[in-house]
């Protein structure tokens, strides 16, 4: 079967470019990837890298591999005014037309106001696919109430484990180049740094705990997204306790993601995403805080560390630090449970023959045998 493959690939700065070539391998083997197909298999993120993936998926429908389950900030980067009311007012109605307008205004704030994510915008998107996949149940109940009529499967997101040679020399890693002894408790946020990673929750969380005498220390790896979330935490970033990495190669972070102890992977306003950085620490045994949301519904509680949104996020974080900071058995005890999961259910032959089922489902005798 010919299929036709979009998504951004590397080195494009972005984790869909990472996870497409993974599963790129996959579906080699079984299809003949081509430019393009009767049959197209389309990967779309909440960033300007899937502009024209975007538009190729609405001029010609296939199945649509959906990343995040918010593209009102693709659309803000990419629309015009005028484009931007009337794509909103498509989505919700002429009644919001007004409403329109004012988030047009405003749209500076849109990383950080939750009225834009509440706001998804995928109506025009997928209305139209033969099949939308999501990663988990919040992205799908987003896809269903803008097309209603459009089917929807839910796939685990992929992980491949790295390479044997990743795991050598980690502790001469550690100390020579990030600069963090064995006997400290070194945490990270990783990935594209934007307002709805709560780095600010973070940062603050680890200052009401630094008169406490924790041994611990953090790192901030990634680049920001904008420019004005850097300029207000720039100076809290030249802590001491800091350790402040850039965007990395591809061998180079999975390095990093083995030296470090444990993964904080928190996410407000939700987008409907999954976290290809939590898959990725997870399955290397890395126990990873995450914020507890139908998003992470699926993940055992077990395998992670939840702590809630809203009020009390920062006192749950506060504990939740200190504990896996002055708990060795416990931040094992987590890792442990979270390979065992990731590697049972997101191993990546597992993922790519559901997909690859899915996408032969779909296109095979025009469709009609739709999901098993």
């Amino acid at each position: 079967m010919k299929l036709g493959y979009f998504a951004p690939m590397p080195p494009a700065a972005t984790g869909v470019a990472q996870y497409a070539a993974v599963l790129l391998k996959q579906f080699e083997k079984r299809f003949e990837i081509v430019s393009s197909a009767d049959a197209n298999l389309y990967q779309v993120g909440n960033n300007g890298l899937h502009w024209e993936i975007y538009s190729q998926a609405i001029a010609k429908p296939g199945v649509v591999l959906l990343h995040d389950a918010c593209l009102h900030h693709l659309l803000l980067g990419q629309l015009t005014r005028e484009q931007y009311i009337e794509e909103f007012v498509y989505n919700y109605g002429e009644w919001f037309r007004q409403t329109a307008e004012r988030y047009w205004e405003g749209r500076g704030m849109s990383g950080a106001d939750t009225r834009y994510f509440e706001r998804p915008m995928l109506k025009r998107l997928c209305e139209g696919a033969r099949l939308v996949v999501v990663h988990n149940r919040a992205a799908e109940a987003a896809v269903l109430s803008h097309a209603p009529g459009v089917k929807v499967a839910v796939l685990p997101h992929l992980f491949e484990a790295p390479r044997d040679h990743f795991y050598r020399e980690v502790d001469e890693y550690r100390e020579q180049v990030l600069g963090v002894p064995r006997s400290e408790c070194l945490f990270a946020v990783l990935g594209h740094l934007r307002e709805s990673k709560r780095l600010d929750a973070v940062l603050r969380a680890f200052e009401a705990l630094g008169g406490q005498g924790l041994r611990v220390r953090l790192l901030v790896q990634g680049d920001f997204v904008g420019p004005d979330l850097e300029r207000a935490l720039g100076d809290r970033l030249k802590a001491e306790w800091i350790v402040r990495r850039g965007y990395l190669s591809e061998e180079e972070w999975w390095m990093q993601a083995h030296a470090l102890d444990v993964g904080i992977n928190l996410r407000w306003p939700l987008a409907g995403e999954s976290s290809g950085i939590a898959t990725r620490l997870m399955g290397i045994g890395k126990p990873v805080i995450v914020t507890r949301s139908l998003e992470t519904e699926d993940l055992p509680e077990v395998a992670c560390v939840k702590v809630d949104p809203g009020l009390a996020e920062e006192e749950e974080l506060e504990r939740f630090v200190a504990w896996l900071a002055l708990n060795v058995e416990a931040r094992r005890a987590v890792g442990r449970h979270a390979a065992i999961h990731t590697q049972q259910w997101h191993g990546v032959e597992r993922v790519g023959a559901l997909l690859g089922d899915w996408v032969e489902a779909e296109f095979d005798a025009g469709g009609r045998a739709g999901l098993s």
